[in-house]
């Protein structure tokens, strides 16, 4: 289990979130039918370097030959920015971990490009919901279990398919620390949070199975199915009264 984050490593991730939630205020009006995943990817490196931030995936720490995952349609998480023009109605998830004052933020959202289908907005939609019912469960000190029981429960109303073999996690000093946050789970169980534990909640959610694939870059995980997949996160303090989201404008 990671230690409490003290008060001067707390600010300096207020400072990082605060960097990485405007930036992706930014990115939302960069996001367009015809523009590239590689050209997004470029914008987004210049702008980390602009704010005064490190893109954390470039770094030796994680090796990832972007500054940003842009995952499209079928692919889940963690895919490598390419040569392909968005198109009207893609379903575009963006992951990004930024280093400010040597700590670091993480966060994701997914957005549809244009208009979209009526079952895309269902996934967006419902996927978003559950990140922030997991963090409306933190009322203080919590239980892994509690913040994974109020994302499935979102998740399994809305009759998607629940990512299991991905979770969130602990980040502060590094991008993945103890403890880790899956996304389905029963309330009052796994490891205590204490006040100063710093977490990255991230549902991911498909349209249709919930199993996953492997590409063949080493990279890009997608569903099994082909289906539609949404995912969401932010950065979280817990506090003594609730929690504090830190990537959050």
């Amino acid at each position: 289990m990671q230690r409490p984050k003290t008060e001067a490593e707390l600010q300096a991730m207020r400072d990082c979130g605060k960097i990485l939630a405007q930036l992706f205020v930014d990115l939302k009006k960069q996001v367009k039918p015809g523009v590239s995943e590689k050209e997004l990817d470029a914008w987004v490196d210049a702008e980390i370097k602009k704010r005064g931030a490190v893109a954390t995936y470039k770094t030796a720490e994680v090796n990832f030959p972007a500054a940003i995952c842009i995952s499209t349609n079928e692919q889940i998480v963690h895919s490598i920015p390419s040569d392909y023009i968005l198109q009207e109605g893609d379903v575009v998830s963006f992951d990004l971990v930024i280093t400010y004052k040597n700590m670091k933020t993480d966060s994701a959202f997914t957005m549809i490009v244009g208009q979209g289908s009526a079952v895309a907005k269902h996934l967006v939609n419902a996927t978003e919901r559950s990140l922030f019912a997991g963090i409306d469960a933190i009322k203080g000190p919590v239980r892994v279990g509690d913040i994974s029981a109020a994302v499935e429960g979102v998740l399994k109303t809305a009759k998607l398919g629940i990512i299991r073999e991905l979770v969130g996690h602990g980040v502060g000093h590094e991008m993945h620390e103890a403890p880790d946050i899956p996304n389905y789970g029963r309330k009052g169980t796994g490891p205590l949070l204490p006040v100063g534990t710093t977490i990255a909640i991230e549902p991911m959610a498909t349209l249709g199975s919930d199993k996953i694939i492997s590409e063949d870059d080493g990279w890009t995980i997608s569903t099994w199915d082909g289906s539609l997949a949404a995912h969401f996160e932010h950065t979280v303090l817990i506090t003594e009264n609730g929690a504090e989201i830190l990537t959050k404008l």
